[in-house]
């Protein structure tokens, strides 16, 4: 990208010098979401501007991360040997402990456009200083906020003896944040671009590989190979397994799919991986629940339930480690091409993967290549193993691979003969079962992906969020044309928070004003569902919210926030059905999204909607739909339960054994704590307990409660004790 070689450093505190050197005291600092932030850099530039009020620095980036912390005394044992585990070796972000503290300095600002769900709602600095974006429009607001320094964590690799680095896990701003800062540069504006090396970061292909003079700058010492930020699987409960499933039925084979993080999406990674691998026991479950009863027809028009026999392929701005999951059992291994034409055949069925002679046929008819091929013909025929890979163009004639020259030109039927036996390749190459544009997940995700081959790893395309979150703008990655032929039959899968009864979804804030997470690239899928002729976007919502006497509806009828507008409405699940709200009538939609709330809601709202005139006074709920209790849901999965199904932790955790049975008490008794003073006093009993039994033991020394000093020790080991008993551990 630049002009000269970078400078390179074995020293941060220098590079820091040299920076500031640069670019002056007014230091706006964008460095990527998530995992890519190099800490090391961050920590020693924050440090600086805390000590020198002459000097001011902005970030500007998302997703700062951090350790787990407990609430609780009982949360902190049983998190702090966890995190020690996990955590040793990662560098914190010395900024977040500040925020955490109310000691940010002055001379400091941190503007991110996403967070983790929750994370920020007491932090007033953070809520004051949130950049509401779509994810597409970062890169543009963070050039606009005047961002003078980029800094990001890379790998390097030398590939046919030159050194190259991969922007790895976050190409997806990067990857335009950077041209349009080197334009500014051309300008006259004095920037920075600085990249740390971290060789625990997987090398990954595609548009992420860069050259060294992308950076001014480059960090690169072993001691900065430090450990990568892990983000611990979460249990997938009954309800994420019934949304999870319902969305499995919706994807269509030989389509595209776009999922995100968190239970509800490993819970749809699951239960595609039941469709395509135990087909029978998956539709015997979805007759059992009467699933196919209630929702086949939509089921049916939409996705379907047969195992996959083209596969589908993924298009996300996050690649989550699901998806590694999906390659592996056949789901995802639909490969799409960077060939207009190519693709146009596969997508119409013309040509199949396989390379025959009608595939140079369908070419020569779609007019994709010469009659008398050129050399460019000839290079796109071998670059998608069409011709075999030694084939060559010299002088007007084909090359083989045994030295022979032969006629390019096709219109020979006898010629056309022996380019068939000499030149035609056996199966497309260089297909890409996945574009990404981030990542970040468990520990084992980045194992696996730094041991996958070179061949496996770059079918996995990492590239800009401009690529993956939108179809519009030829811009230098992929044409509009060739996003709407990879992204086929898509459906783009997101959770929210809340959905109002006339099809509005609250996903990023709430209606008192503050910000939970963010929109992210949610309303950027929805509309790419509106923008292709057989997408849909499809909206994951947990029925309720809440435990025991405090349980809620995530159906309300309205609500003060809105993320995504009822206009742009399609299909929302929970875990009672699914409602297709495309094109419906308000009362049509109201209709349909009672009959997938939680039984214990539904007359209230459906009363509401009759006083305010938006559904026929005489309407009522069928029958069918009446039964949507949390209790039926654990019903209809008990025996798949006791076959082995639908485990807490189907793709592995980083807990153990242990620590599973102490979570999972732990949970009940906070649950149980919320539920108001009838559940304190049967705790209260609890406390009074004699004898600790022998089983506890083991549970009460991971939590270094097994011999108690104080007298609130001893209250905490009997509520342990408690909590295991009514969860039958011990």
């Amino acid at each position: 990208m630049g002009d000269n070689t970078p400078r390179y450093y074995e020293d941060v505190e220098t590079c820091v010098d040299d920076v500031i050197e640069k670019v002056g005291a007014n230091i706006v600092l964008g460095i990527p979401l998530a995992l890519g932030k190099p800490n090391d850099f961050v920590n020693v530039l924050y440090r600086r501007v805390k000590a020198d009020p002459s000097l001011h620095l902005t970030i500007c980036t998302a997703l700062s991360l951090e350790r787990p912390k407990g609430g609780s005394d009982l949360e902190k044992r049983f998190l702090e040997p966890f995190v020690k585990r996990m955590f040793d070796g990662y560098v914190d972000l010395e900024y977040m402990k500040d925020l955490r503290a109310g000691q940010l300095p002055p001379n400091f600002q941190l503007r991110e456009f996403y967070s983790k769900a929750g994370a920020y709602l007491r932090e007033e600095a953070a809520q004051q200083n949130y950049v509401s974006s779509n994810y597409t429009h970062a890169w543009r607001d963070i050039l606009d906020s005047g961002v003078n320094v980029i800094a990001q964590m890379v790998s390097k690799k030398e590939i046919n003896g030159r050194t190259c680095y991969s922007l790895s896990c976050n190409p997806e701003i990067t990857l335009d944040l950077a041209p349009a800062m080197r334009q500014q540069e051309k300008e006259g504006k004095k920037i920075a671009a600085v990249a740390l090396v971290n060789q625990n970061l997987p090398f990954m292909y595609g548009d992420a590989v860069v050259a060294p003079d992308y950076f001014h700058m480059v960090i690169d010492s072993p001691r900065y190979t430090t450990r990568l930020f892990s983000a611990p699987k979460m249990s997938i409960t009954t309800p994420d397994y019934m949304i999870g499933l319902y969305a499995s039925a919706l994807i269509k084979d030989g389509g595209t799919l776009q999922i995100g993080i968190g239970s509800l999406g490993d819970a749809l990674c699951c239960g595609l991986i039941m469709r395509e691998k135990h087909n029978r026991v998956y539709k015997q479950f979805l007759t059992d629940t009467g699933m196919l009863d209630r929702f086949g027809e939509v089921i049916e028009r939409i996705g379907g339930t047969e195992p996959f026999a083209q596969g589908i392929t993924g298009s996300t701005e996050m690649l989550v480690d699901g998806y590694l999951h999906l390659i592996d059992n056949g789901v995802v291994k639909r490969n799409v091409y960077e060939s207009i034409p190519l693709q146009r055949l596969l997508n119409q069925g013309r040509i199949t993967e396989d390379v025959t002679g009608r595939t140079l046929e369908c070419l020569l008819e779609e007019n994709a290549i010469n009659a008398v091929l050129t050399a460019k013909d000839v290079d796109f025929l071998t670059r998608f193993g069409i011709f075999r890979k030694e084939t060559s163009w010299c002088d007007g004639a084909i090359q083989t691979a045994d030295g022979r020259r032969l006629s390019a030109d096709l219109t020979d039927p006898h010629n056309m003969d022996k380019v068939l036996s000499r030149c035609l390749g056996t199966y497309l190459k260089n297909g890409v079962l996945v574009y990404g544009g981030f990542f970040l997940g468990p520990e084992a995700f980045y194992t696996r992906l730094r041991e996958m081959s070179e061949a496996e790893r770059k079918k996995i395309f990492m590239t800009s969020v401009l690529n993956v979150n939108q179809l519009y703008g030829n811009n230098p990655y992929l044409s509009e044309e060739m996003k709407c032929l990879h992204r086929q039959h898509g459906r783009f899968v997101n959770a929210c928070l809340k959905v109002t009864l006339n099809g509005g979804v609250v996903s990023d804030g709430l209606e008192n004003g503050q910000v939970v997470s963010g929109v992210g690239g949610q309303y950027n899928f929805v509309s790419q569902a509106h923008a292709l002729p057989d997408a849909r976007s499809i909206i994951m919502c947990k029925g309720l919210r809440g435990t025991g006497k405090n349980q809620d509806s995530n159906i309300v009828y309205n609500y003060g926030h809105i993320t995504i507008p009822r206009h742009l409405r399609d299909i929302i699940i929970t875990e009672y059905g699914i409602a297709d709200l495309r094109g419906k009538s308000d009362a049509g939609i109201i209709a349909a999204l009672l009959n997938i709330t939680d039984s214990r809601f539904q007359d209230a709202l459906l009363e509401k909607a009759k006083e305010e005139g938006k559904i026929a006074r005489d309407y009522g709920i069928p029958d069918a739909f009446r039964n949507n209790y949390p209790a039926k849901l654990e019903d209809d999965m008990l025996r798949y339960k006791k076959a082995g199904l639908f485990e807490p932790f189907p793709f592995g955790t980083d807990f153990t054994d242990d620590e599973l049975v102490i979570g999972k008490a732990l949970k009940g008794l906070k649950g149980q704590m919320a539920e108001g003073m009838s559940r304190v006093t049967s705790l209260g009993k609890a406390i009074t307990l004699g004898k600790i039994p022998d089983a506890a033991k083991p549970y009460l020394e991971r939590l270094q409660l097994d011999n108690p000093k104080s007298a609130r020790e001893k209250m905490m080991a009997r509520l342990v004790v408690y909590a295991l008993s009514q969860q039958g551990a011990i």
